[in-house]
């Protein structure tokens, strides 16, 4: 008999969630969407950045693969400090990847296509390049320009250390001095300098900004470092004590809510603002925030429906291949959503980590900063059995309730290239951390359509990143109407899901096998995913998908199975 487990949410019993008609204002509950990194996605005009005709000539392949949306990874102008992440102005698009009536056709095509779009807002900093900093920085302290950013005078007899011991997310201080003797914040590169979310002007621009593109038809937004924006900037500003600690490591330091910067109270007050916004339009535009706090119970304010509505599960893309652990993880995701009036959402990668075909296969401890820098050779990866467990992970992470976000290639089963040349490294990690970081160019290699040509098929001409030979037996072409191919995998697997979904409901069976995963949807259909060493009996029912071959009718070591 199945236990069940609460995991209901009240969305409408047997309604399809996978519908995409613009009256559904429901689509995105269970998507699955598709990250595109647009500079390593598809160049169009051969010089070797991917651009936004590039990503509109090759929309065709998200329709084909059965995807309901693609996320934009930042297109806007940017001297690319941090990989498009440092934005020079938000209501625009970089000339080297195209002009905003290149993304007007763009997302005409993805609409046509029956594809939804969703655009990666940043709204923590700007790049040091808009005319906002710039301004500032003509300025003098005290004035409104100043006002829009974190300026402070510094420390010591000649202010000559900084306000606080806050230390950068890519290493060192977390603060800049200009040359009138004042210092500014920026909790990523000093390139990205970080907004006063006090101030009105930043908050009412950025309404105008989410207008700008929700009238320019775009159906969404992720939202970056959606935890940051709200900081504690009262007099004296007060240091976390614990200067070796960067990021999200210091939250445990202070009581939920209180830190100086990361995951305060007020910052809610910031995404019901926006809320009346989004659902200003018909359907009302949707948001996920890449929050990253703790506990992990705190990520259901930000998803609460008067704010962003979804959030990102970054514990289930932080779990080992270990069923236990996993379980624990899905259960208090699927909780975490419900409290929320969410859905949840699931990643295995994107452009800020390993592929999970590499990274899956890693042992448990790993240092990753040190398997990059050893070019992935210590430990060696097995690619043939790392494409084997992101497999079953991939079906496993597809038939759970809520949101897929697939990250482009993994469709091809990419895996990390970890043995970049030093000198091709373009990630500002690598040098802000004195080259101890390698840092995230290994999943932002552009993408091979084909076996062969300068870039395989990437374009005209070389690319931004260098491709490894390996490549080529990735490609589209190397796998379009191959059948066991992981391309065809991830099409039949995302044909079969879209028919299956009826409602948000998971049941657990009870007395599974250890190392086995088994749980129920709606109408009876069922995964099992063995993260066992050895193979085990399977269930009555009809074989679905599988992820991998069956032993004899029994399910192996790392592989998945839907049944019906």
């Amino acid at each position: 008999m199945w236990t069940e487990f609460v995991a209901k949410t009240t969305h409408r019993r047997g309604a399809r969630v996978s519908d995409l008609s613009s009256s559904n204002p429901d689509w995105w509950r269970q998507a699955v969407i598709y990250q595109v990194y647009p500079r390593s996605f598809a160049d169009a005009d051969g010089d070797g950045l991917g651009d936004l005709k590039g990503v509109a000539q090759r929309l065709h392949h998200l329709a084909a693969l059965g995807v309901d949306a693609l996320w934009l990874s930042p297109f806007y102008p940017s001297e690319l400090a941090d990989g498009g992440y440092d934005v020079a102005d938000y209501r625009d698009v970089d000339p080297r990847l195209g002009t905003l009536d290149d993304f007007d056709a763009m997302a005409a095509e993805a609409h046509r296509l029956g594809l939804k779009v969703i655009v990666d807002l940043v709204p923590n900093h700007t790049s040091h390049r808009h005319v906002w900093f710039q301004e500032a920085l003509r300025s003098a302290p005290g004035s409104a320009a100043r006002e829009r950013y974190v300026f402070r005078d510094g420390r010591g007899p000649h202010g000559e250390l900084p306000p606080t011991d806050w230390q950068s997310v890519f290493g060192g201080s977390a603060w800049r001095r200009v040359p009138d003797g004042q210092w500014y914040l920026h909790l990523f590169t000093p390139e990205q300098p970080d907004l006063n979310w006090e101030n009105e002007e930043v908050r009412a621009d950025f309404r105008t900004t989410l207008r700008f593109w929700s009238d320019r038809g775009v159906d969404g937004f992720r939202v970056d470092v959606a935890h940051a924006l709200a900081k504690d900037l009262g007099e004296p500003l007060r240091d976390l004590g614990a200067p070796e600690l960067s990021g999200e490591d210091s939250l445990p330091r202070f009581p939920p809510g209180t830190h100086p910067f990361y995951d305060r109270d007020e910052v809610h007050e910031i995404y019901r603002d926006w809320r009346k916004v989004l659902d200003a339009y018909r359907p009302p535009r949707m948001a996920v925030a890449e929050a990253w706090v703790n506990p992990s119970s705190r990520r259901a304010l930000y998803a609460r429906p008067d704010e962003l509505g979804q959030a990102f599960n970054f514990e289930y893309l932080q779990a080992g291949w270990d069923a236990g652990e996993l379980q624990q993880i899905i259960a208090d995701s699927l909780a975490t959503a419900r409290a929320a009036g969410a859905s949840a959402t699931w990643v295995l990668s994107n452009h800020d980590v390993v592929r999970h075909t590499s990274r899956l296969m890693l042992p448990p401890g790993t240092d990753v900063d040190a398997w990059l820098l050893s070019g992935g050779h210590a430990p060696a990866v097995d690619e043939s059995a790392g494409l084997r467990r992101a497999r079953a992970a991939t079906l496993l992470m597809l038939a759970l309730p809520g949101s897929s976000y697939v990250y482009q290639g993994e469709e091809l089963g990419l895996p990390e290239v970890a043995d970049l040349p030093f000198e091709v490294l373009q990630d500002p990690v690598w040098e802000q951390t004195g080259r101890v970081r390698k840092g995230r160019d290994g999943c932002r290699v552009p993408l091979p359509w084909t076996t062969t040509g300068p870039s395989y098929g990437f374009g005209a001409g070389g690319s931004w990143l260098p491709q490894p030979s390996a490549f080529a037996r990735y490609a589209v072409e190397a796998q379009d109407g191959v059948e066991g191919s992981t391309l065809e995998f991830y099409r039949r697997a995302l044909r079969i899901r879209r028919k299956l979904l009826q409602g948000e409901e998971l049941r657990w069976a009870p007395d599974s096998p250890p190392g086995v995963l088994h749980f129920a949807r709606s109408d009876g259909w069922r995964c099992l995913a063995n993260l066992s060493g050895a193979a085990v009996a399977l269930p009555p029912g009809e074989v679905l998908i599988s992820s991998g071959p069956l032993e004899d009718g029994r399910l192996g070591p790392d592989t998945t199975v839907w049944l019906a």
